[in-house]
């Protein structure tokens, strides 16, 4: 037996997790992220104090920006290790809400372990407790129910080892991940109990790698086989499972275009001749013409998201599908045949299920016509030059100085959907735009969780000034942690993304400039706040200055803040001509408004439910 507080045992038990996919083991947490207050300083705050050999600690200066960091490290680690968040009670646990929900919402584990109200409620009510006439056991931890994975409040020390075993067991399951919250009174955290030797014993979490069931792969393949214009749809479960090479070979054997989701882009390197790029309402002309004369969709990872979907109008009325899934919900999805199974064996089997197969070769050269069309147009909008500077040329610049090694991270505003139509990747890993939630705030301290899972990355964060304001700060950890990226703070005075839509919907943009409450333009200096912070900051007014700039920040070994000016009324990425779904007034007092009602009613018309049978 072992005494020790319960605070003390689960930084223990957590130094001790393993998780092994392919023979391949790793350390499952990286490190601890917190922010210290009364509810967990004398808890967790003493116990990672004194194990900072076993369990990393970091300082991180919000703490939904320090659970933005760990989804961004899951991701980068494609979900086999991540980070522990710790906070105490109060404002600074529910402030890990938002970035609870961005995890769970994007399948990525992450480990929520904020302070709670007295377990024995002697001294209650205390300082931050949530008073409800219902029930004294109600704390503001009973929020993060709803967007977390798996929940529990360890009120008494034996209840500790079954909670971190569940909580493991969440992490470690690629069907059932997301956010993980262990609430824990404060008064419990500096308990001491006598715990078995076996709880902090070295622990491997083996990640499963299911295979199709067998009627279901046939049923596949049967549909495959009997189509002439398949289009593979690949989304992020292709990346974490690391299917990417299976996903090559089983469309380079049969024929078949790749399109690829936000959190799919990468699967399929730019250049590939049978890679299609961004699908759906960010996508490329090329993907969108072929998704909707395709009769048969394979969707590898993806959870079809309005985006993907193009508000459920981009494929075809009689389209079937395929769905290969890890988990059945995604599976099921689209009225598919559902292929519950892990990417890259699910790949595997279909290769073998459809062998002597494949398309007809005038449809590949189809999709090759297509693709270069869509390139001159990329091109063209590479090329751009102007002041303020183009955003798509700003994009186009960070991509050349990416190369091969780098890593764009990005989250909300424009810039997101202009990436993904626009970003040439060099392969898995080297995109990470969170787009399940678009948080914005996340793009500094995503950057963050992507530079520690992989420090040999080049890391270059794409932010907005929106986006900026709202979490500038974590700057200050980049620095002090010595974590390196490559900031590129685009400026454009407001919000252009919801702007322009704002302006479609007859709204006349209200609310999205940065302006004086006259009209005129606000007196801030985003370049010297990052410098403030301790950021080296650039300021680069051309094109050819931001280039310059951007390898001198690529060279350096600390934080480089890139400052641009961009024009928010100046939309200079090629249109996706697919469509998105946002409601429109259906009464107004201008033309705008009922012209913009008609428009969407038109397009609302060309929205299908996919009820068609699979087989």
């Amino acid at each position: 037996m072992i005494r020790l507080t319960v605070a003390q045992a689960i930084v223990r038990f957590l130094a001790q997790q393993w998780s092994e996919r392919d023979g391949v083991e790793r350390r499952f947490f990286g490190g601890c992220a917190g922010i210290f207050g009364h509810g967990n300083v004398a808890g967790l705050g003493q116990a990672l104090a004194t194990s900072a050999e076993d369990l990393p600690y970091h300082l991180s200066r919000n703490e939904q920006a320090m659970v933005h960091t760990a989804a961004a490290y899951a991701r980068a680690s494609n979900r086999l290790a991540t980070l522990a968040c710790t906070t105490s009670i109060g404002p600074g646990a529910t402030n890990m809400i938002t970035g609870a929900a961005g995890a769970t919402i994007n399948r990525l584990p992450v480990l929520l372990l904020p302070g709670d109200i007295f377990s024995t409620r002697v001294a209650g009510p205390v300082l931050q407790e949530l008073e409800d006439q219902r029930s004294y056991d109600i704390s503001v931890n009973d929020c993060f129910k709803p967007v977390s994975r798996f929940w529990d409040r360890i009120n008494r020390p034996e209840q500790l080892p079954s909670a971190l075993l569940a909580a493991m067991r969440v992490l470690t399951d690629p069907a059932e991940t997301g956010a993980v919250t262990l609430a824990l009174p404060q008064d419990v955290q500096a308990e001491a109990f006598d715990w078995p030797d076996e709880l902090f014993a070295r622990r491997v979490w083996h990640i499963p790698r299911p295979r199709p069931e067998r009627s279901a792969l046939e049923r596949a393949a049967e549909l495959i086989r009997s189509a002439e214009r398949p289009l593979i749809v690949a989304g992020g479960g292709t990346i974490y499972s690391e299917a990417t090479e299976a996903l090559r070979a089983f469309a380079e054997t049969h024929g078949i275009p790749v399109a690829e989701t936000q959190a799919g882009k990468g699967a399929l390197p730019y250049g590939h001749p049978l890679a299609l790029g961004a699908i759906g309402a960010t996508g490329t002309t090329a993907a969108n013409a072929l998704a909707r004369e395709a009769d048969l969709i394979i969707g590898v990872g993806t959870r079809y998201s309005d985006f993907t979907t193009a508000s459920r109008t981009i494929f075809a009325p009689d389209a079937r599908f395929v769905n290969l899934n890890i988990t059945g919900f995604d599976a099921a999805k689209q009225s598919g045949l559902q292929l519950v199974a892990d990417a890259r064996e699910g790949l595997a089997d279909l290769a073998g299920a459809c062998a002597g197969w494949s398309t007809p070769a005038a449809y590949r050269e189809r999709a090759t016509g297509l693709t270069r069309a869509w390139d001159v147009a990329v091109d063209a909008a590479y090329a751009l030059e102007g002041t303020p500077l183009p955003q798509s040329a700003v994009i186009g610049a960070v991509n050349t100085a990416a190369g091969d090694d780098g890593v764009v991270v990005c989250a909300a505003g424009s810039m997101p959907g202009d990436l993904h139509k626009l970003w040439r990747p060099s392969g898995p890993g080297s995109y990470h735009v969170e787009y399940g939630y678009s948080c914005m705030g996340y793009e500094i301290a995503g950057g963050l969780g992507v530079k520690m899972a992989a420090p040999e990355r080049e890391v270059f964060v794409l932010v907005g000034d929106g986006s900026y304001l709202m979490m500038a700060q974590e700057l200050v950890t980049a620095i002090s942690e010595g974590v390196k990226v490559v900031v590129v703070l685009v400026d454009n005075s407001g919000f252009a993304s919801i702007g322009r839509l704002s302006e479609s919907v007859g709204a006349e943009r209200l609310g999205t400039s940065y302006r004086r409450h006259d009209g005129g333009p606000l007196p801030v200096d985003l370049a010297a706040n990052a410098a403030s912070l301790g950021a080296t900051v650039l300021r680069p007014e051309s094109v050819a200055d931001l280039r310059k700039a951007l390898d001198a920040a690529r060279s350096a070994t600390e934080t480089t803040v890139i400052y641009v000016r961009t024009d928010p009324m100046t939309d200079d990425a090629p249109s996706s001509e697919a469509w998105w779904d946002v409601p429109v007034a259906e009464v107004g007092t201008t033309s705008a408004t009922y012209a913009a009602r008609e428009t969407y009613e038109t397009n609302k018309r060309a929205q299908r439910l996919h009820l068609t049978p699979p087989t």
